[in-house]
């Protein structure tokens, strides 16, 4: 079967948005005559620049947006249900409330973006950059988000649990009220992050870094801790400390021999 065999509806309707830049995709495809949440399913935006496009609600579940420019693209309640989304610049795009559920987002690029309360359940976001990104009240949970890169990430209130944040960096970002319950999170670093009453029950926090955060709200019941680094961390009481001692927690010193801080891997 041929690409053009297996080419959606939509895809005209596409075509013609990435041509006339000036044009709203929803105008667009009210003039062609062609339903938007239903008929771009499934098509091919591979390497397609659509920065800035107005995508709000299109149903894009399946599409193949790997390599595709959408930084500030609007994609507000957007269906990306299991699109590949592999490397795409998706730079202060609007994702709010979108549905990225099972979706490819490896190596793309998030800073900035807006995901606020979107669907990230189960997604593949290895290697991302979210850094700096609105993530709040976002699922977020079984994703896969080993080394990717959340600094300064708003992620207040998201659901983590079980997702895979092996290596990831996380440092500076705000994590409070989220959700880490049962999550991997070994060899990430936390250090800066705001995590007033944020939930790591049973989370795998072995290796991890967590340099100058507040713990004294935090929720490490059965968290693993074996050779975690905690440093110059507040709201620690001995009763803790030695609690973490025991879990293998390791409490180091910030500084060097040259009186410069350290919080590498």
């Amino acid at each position: 079967m041929s690409n053009q065999e297996i080419r959606p509806e939509g895809q005209p309707l596409i075509d013609r948005s990435i041509e006339d830049k000036t044009k709203d995709f929803l105008e667009i495809g009210r003039i062609a005559g062609l339903n938007t949440t239903s008929d771009c399913a499934g098509a091919d935006l591979s390497g397609a620049n659509l920065s800035s496009v107005n995508l709000s609600r299109v149903n894009l579940s399946g599409a193949n947006l790997s390599l595709a420019k959408l930084n500030g693209a609007n994609l507000f309640g957007a269906n990306l249900l299991g699109a590949n989304l592999f490397g795409t610049d998706l730079n202060e795009a609007n994702l709010s409330e979108a549905n990225l559920s099972h979706a490819n987002l490896s190596e793309a690029i998030l800073s900035r973006a807006i995901l606020s309360s979107s669907n990230l359940r189960g997604t593949i976001v290895s290697n991302a950059n979210f850094s700096y990104a609105i993530l709040s009240n976002a699922n977020l949970s079984h994703a896969i988000l080993s080394n990717a890169n959340l600094s300064y990430a708003n992620l207040f209130g998201a659901n983590l649990s079980e997702a895979n944040l092996f290596g990831a960096t996380l440092s500076c970002a705000t994590l409070n009220y989220a959700i880490f319950n049962h999550a991997n999170l070994s060899y990430s670093n936390l250090s800066y992050a705001s995590m007033d009453y944020t939930v790591l029950s049973a989370a795998n926090l072995r290796c991890a870094l967590l340099g100058e955060t507040n713990l004294s709200k935090v929720n490490l019941s059965d968290a693993k801790l074996e050779k975690a680094r905690l440093v110059n961390n507040l709201g620690i009481s001995e009763e803790m400390k030695l609690d973490f001692k025991k879990r293998g927690a390791i409490f180091e010193d910030s500084k060097d021999n040259n009186g410069l801080t350290i919080f590498n891997h």
